[in-house]
C-alpha cells in the first residue's frame, strides 16, 4: 500500500496537488538509513566488454566475467546492466561465469532498423547466447528482462536449447494491467515520459517516483541509484515496447516451457504486482515460487542474495572462489 501511495504522490505532485503530503512522504524516504552505500550501487560491472552486432544495425553492449557455470542476466525496462552489480559480484565470488548485456535502446546499446519491440529484442537474447557460446546456462530476467526471456524461449528457436533453467524476477508474460490498477492509471504518464521528466526536475517527485519501485525500506541511495539509471534514458523509443507489455499475452503458452524455473516476487511490488508471478508459477510446469515479504520491484538491489540462491539451486557452482 505504501508503494502505491508513493507512486500516486509522485503523480499528484506532477499534477500540482497533494504537495504537502508528497513532501512529507519524500522526507521520510530521505531520512531512512541506506542498506547499501550509493557508491556501491553506482559501481559498473567488472569484466570484459564486447559488442554484439545484430543484422538490423543494433549494437549490443555485453559484459563477461568469471569461469564456471554460465549465468546470463537480462535487465528491466528503462534500466541497464548496472542493476546487476550486487548480484554480479556475488555470483563471481561463488564461482560462476557471468554475462550481462544492455538491452537495445538501453544503457550503451543502440537501436537498429527494427526498433524496440518484443520480437527484435527476443532475437537479441539468442545473439548474446551464441556470442558468448553459452550452453546449459541459467537465464535470469528482471521485469521486462523476464518478459523477453519468456518470449525468447517460446518464440526463438535455439534459445531453450542453450539453457538449463530460468530465474524470473518481478516478471510477467504480458497482460501487464491484470491485477495492477495502478499501472493502468500511471501508464499514460509513463508512456509519454511526463512522470520521468517531472522526476528529473523536481526533487520531491523524483524521490517518490524512485521509492515506488522499492519496499517500505526505500532509502536515499536506493532511490538515487535507480533515478541515475532510469532518467537519462530516452523514453520515446520505448513506447512501442511499453504498449506490448499490455497488448501481448503469453500466459496460455507457459505450459510449453520445459525448463526448471524459479519465480521470485516481492509482496510489496506494485510495478509488477504478485498476480503476475502467481500466474507464472502456476503456468510453468514445476516452477518454484519464492515470495519476499515487504520487498518491492528492485529485488536485485533489495535482496540480491535471494537471486543468487535461486541461480545456485538451478546450477550449483563446482566450488566458491577463494
Amino acid at each position: 500500500m505504501r508503494r502505491a501511495l508513493f507512486a500516486l504522490g509522485a503523480a499528484g505532485a506532477v499534477a500540482g496537488g497533494v504537495v504537502l503530503a508528497a513532501r512529507s512522504a519524500a522526507a521520510r524516504v530521505n531520512a531512512s538509513p541506506d542498506p547499501v552505500p550509493l557508491e556501491r550501487l553506482r559501481q559498473e560491472l567488472r569484466g570484459i566488454e564486447r559488442v554484439v552486432e545484430r543484422p538490423d544495425g543494433t549494437a549490443l553492449r555485453v559484459v563477461v566475467a568469471g569461469a564456471g557455470p554460465t549465468v546470463v542476466l537480462a535487465h528491466g525496462v528503462g534500466l541497464a546492466s548496472i542493476e546487476w552489480n550486487l548480484v554480479w559480484d556475488d555470483l563471481l565470488e561463488r564461482g560462476y561465469r557471468v554475462v550481462a548485456f544492455d538491452q537495445r535502446g538501453h544503457g550503451r546499446s543502440t537501436i537498429g532498423a527494427e526498433g524496440i519491440g518484443s520480437r527484435a529484442m527476443a532475437g537479441d537474447y539468442l545473439a548474446v547466447l551464441e556470442a558468448v557460446d553459452a550452453h546449459d546456462a541459467v537465464l535470469a530476467g528482471h521485469s521486462m528482462g523476464g518478459f523477453l526471456a519468456l518470449t525468447a524461449v517460446l518464440d526463438v528457436p535455439g534459445v531453450a536449447d542453450r539453457l538449463r533453467g530460468l530465474v524470473l524476477i518481478a516478471a510477467f508474460a504480458g497482460d501487464v494491467f491484470d491485477g495492477a490498477p495502478l499501472n493502468r492509471a500511471l501508464a499514460p504518464l509513463l508512456r509519454l515520459g511526463l512522470l520521468q521528466r517531472a522526476a528529473a526536475r523536481n526533487a520531491t517527485v523524483g524521490t517518490l517516483f524512485g521509492a515506488s519501485f522499492y519496499s517500505d525500506d526505500a532509502s536515499p541511495a536506493l532511490v538515487r541509484a535507480l533515478l541515475d539509471t532510469v532518467l537519462p534514458q530516452n523514453q520515446r523509443p520505448l513506447r512501442p515496447l511499453l504498449d506490448s507489455f499490455a497488448a501481448e499475452d503469453r500466459y496460455g503458452r507457459l505450459p510449453e516451457i520445459d525448463l526448471p524455473t524459479v519465480v521470485i516476487c516481492g509482496r510489496s511490488d506494485t510495478t509488477t504486482p504478485p498476480r503476475a508471478s502467481e500466474r507464472l508459477a502456476a503456468g510453468i510446469p514445476g516452477a518454484r515460487a519464492v515470495w519476499l515479504e515487504g520487498k518491492g520491484h528492485m529485488l536485485n538491489w533489495e535482496a540480491p542474495e535471494v537471486v543468487v540462491d535461486a541461480v545456485s539451486a538451478l546450477a550449483p557452482a563446482p566450488s566458491p572462489r577463494a
